[in-house]
């Protein structure tokens, strides 16, 4: 571990999509488990942190092995809460060159992950974070912005030039959409209120390493999928 770094997971009680997802049994073991053991296992922190602002999520994550410096605000715990809230809540006092978020809901993640991730990230010299994305399914030149009884093409468009919802995605630029799985960022960028600075290095996952369950029928996939190969998941350990 070149730089002092602290691995961040957060926790939230309130999701509304999947009501309590972040301690879901998956496999045996609540979601949250498997990124405290792959943040163990990568051998890059020099703490793994839990930002909740429930106690029974934190008593989880203590049998996990997970540090609660103290719990989240209830004002930084809502659906709208910028990330940006925790994080600061989470670094205050404390000395990081580096932090990870690390959310639950993606249980693939594995410690070569984040491994992978990080040398992405410090071969970059002069980046502020790194940010998991994958090409986008759904590409914004086909979509449309509805006002009253009509629609208008999401993306500005340029006179002369044939429409964006009427080129075929193939001759539409690539873009990427991040995914939540995994970033990693200089907590020199925290002051100035952000998490992901200007420069931002792409990371691409690989498999399932990226799957995030965000609705309840993602939750029944990773069921599916670990079912099928146990060795997907991080090895978990109770440790408390």
């Amino acid at each position: 571990m070149a730089r002092s770094a602290v691995a961040l997971i957060p926790a939230r009680a309130g999701s509304q999509r999947v009501p309590g997802k972040n301690v879901a049994p998956l496999a045996g073991h609540p979601l949250l488990a498997y990124s405290v053991a792959a943040a163990r296992a990568s051998g890059l922190f020099g703490a793994i942190v839990v930002s909740t602002d429930s106690e029974e999520i934190a008593a989880v994550a203590r049998r996990y092995g997970a540090e609660i410096p103290g719990l989240r605000p209830a004002g930084m715990a809502g659906a709208t809460s910028p990330d940006i809230e925790w994080v600061r809540h989470a670094l205050a006092g404390a000395d990081w060159d580096v932090f990870s978020i690390l959310r639950p809901t993606s249980p693939f993640r594995t410690a070569a992950t984040i491994r992978r991730a990080w040398e992405a990230f410090t071969a970059v010299a002069d980046a502020d974070s790194l940010r998991a994305v994958r090409p986008v399914r759904e590409h914004p030149g086909k979509m449309w912005r509805i006002t009253g009884e009509l629609m208008e093409p999401f993306l500005p468009q340029t006179p002369g030039e044939v429409p964006t919802h009427s080129r075929q995605t193939a001759a539409l630029e690539q873009l990427y959409v991040q995914d939540s799985s995994l970033e990693i960022a200089w907590t020199r960028i925290v002051a100035d209120g952000e998490i992901a600075g200007r420069r931002v290095v792409p990371f691409f996952c690989e498999g399932v390493e990226g799957l995030s369950i965000d609705y309840p029928d993602d939750l029944a996939r990773a069921e599916a999928l670990a079912a099928a190969d146990p060795a997907l998941l991080p090895r978990v350990e109770v440790l408390a």
